[in-house]
């Protein structure tokens, strides 16, 4: 059965009042589910880790099974294989060091102008650091997508990372992780997969991805501030890890530096136990073609959901896509055919007139029309664009509980906007 969008806003309390969220690609509002559990931990089992009484062996169990079912979401083979952390950025910093740490000088590896800097900076410090060679990969100004014959090219001086995101949080673009994934590996190179700007919308399979690391923040996908890493075991066994020395030397805790935040990793559990029920509510159209992928239990909830909102968000994008393309002197970066949807999520980001994109910001904001306006940390995409030094751009992007009708409210307010 298609999403019941009164249902589904009733899991948000903060979606009860009068503001439209299409700030969705910077946080998205958090489920109930995830407060729940935030609140519970905090209350039942708020503990230090490992100790011989009650609310430690309770809260333990937590982030035990925050663990599990965050293995379950991205489909990994093993809990062991999923690391927690601050958010995305951080871990990243935090496990480039130790992938870093036998590149030598005349080494190489290979970024793109496509992604958020999050998964650019940390590589560029570490190649500072080890004396690494940096090749980019561009983008096609046109349609926003990544340049797969420069990539091929650049993957051919056997480089020893690539780092790719799954999908742009500034031009909506999916990149073909599993293709890219394949040619990476065909030329011997390891892959570090950014997700964050994915997985709210759609399904992640790292076993059928193949990628040797994946990382995303659950404050994106309806839950905590929180980032959650995959790695495959053999790789994060063998890495060192940068630690003190009383902590374990077993996984996932050796990459798990002090003491975590418990309760934010509760709220991660939250989440997804929130697309646990989305999946068991309105999942079961895609129930067949699921199992027969393999999927079980849990995993097969989450991939019913998944493919849910990827459904419904699908026809969002085409309203939000409709609606922009109406407007009077409205320019939008990144792919606009609709037949290729598929290949973007429902992330615009658009100029309109000769207007500050702050002051629409600004002016959508007054209207209770809530957006970014900026870079959003993709740096390189603005830059490439000619728009940095002029404000960036303007963003909406849209999750599974926002509406057909206020992609009309939008519409409404942006020709507001430009007849000024």
């Amino acid at each position: 059965m298609p999403l019941d969008l009164s249902a589904i806003r009733n899991q948000f309390p903060s979606l009860n009042r009068p503001a439209i969220f299409f700030d969705n690609p910077g946080g998205t509002q958090i489920a109930k589910q995830s407060l729940d559990r935030i609140n519970k931990y905090l209350l039942e089992c708020n503990a230090n880790h490992e100790g011989a009484f009650a609310t430690s062996i309770a809260s333990d169990a937590v982030l035990d099974e925050a663990h599990s079912a965050m293995a379950d979401f991205y489909n990994a083979s093993s809990a062991d294989e999923i690391v927690f952390g601050n958010n995305m950025t951080t871990l990243t910093l935090h496990i480039s060091r130790s992938i870093s740490r036998d590149w030598k000088e005349g080494d190489e590896i290979v970024l793109t102008r496509l992604d958020h800097d999050a998964n650019a900076t940390p590589w560029l410090l570490a190649a500072q650091d080890r004396g690494v060679k940096v090749n980019w990969v561009d983008f096609d100004m046109e349609d926003g997508t990544l340049k797969l014959d420069d990539l091929q090219k650049a993957l051919e001086r056997k480089p020893r990372l690539l780092a790719v995101g799954y999908a742009s949080n500034s031009l909506g673009t999916i990149n073909p992780v599993a293709k890219i994934v394949k040619m990476a590996h065909d030329a011997g190179v390891m892959v570090y997969v950014d997700a964050v700007q994915y997985a709210p919308h759609g399904p992640i399979d790292v076993q059928k991805l193949d990628c040797d690391f994946l990382v995303s923040s659950s404050y994106k996908f309806f839950g905590s501030h929180c980032g959650i890493l995959y790695g495959k075991r053999e790789l994060l066994e063998k890495l060192f890890a940068y630690k003190v020395r009383p902590a374990t030397n077993k996984l996932p805790g050796k990459f798990e530096t002090g003491t975590q935040n418990h309760e934010a990793i509760a709220g991660v559990l939250g989440a997804i136990e929130y697309f646990e029920w989305i999946g068991k509510t309105f999942g079961d159209e895609h129930l067949e073609r699921l199992r027969e992928e393999g999927y079980l239990g849990r995993r097969l909830d989450l991939k019913k959901a998944m493919t849910a909102i990827r459904a419904y968000e699908f026809e969002l994008s085409r309203a939000l896509l409709s609606a922009l393309e109406s407007i009077p002197d409205l320019t939008i970066y990144g792919l606009t055919d609709v037949r290729r949807l598929d290949e973007r999520v429902a992330t615009y980001s658009f100029r309109l007139k000769d207007l500050h994109p702050h002051k629409v910001a600004e002016q959508l904001a007054e209207q209770g029309i809530y957006v970014w306006d900026g870079n959003y940390y993709a740096i390189n995409v603005t830059e490439r664009l000619g728009l940095e030094d002029s404000g960036g751009m303007v963003r909406v992007g849209a999750a599974h509980y926002n509406t057909l009708e206020e992609v009309e409210r939008l519409k409404d307010a942006l020709v507001k906007i430009s007849a000024v």
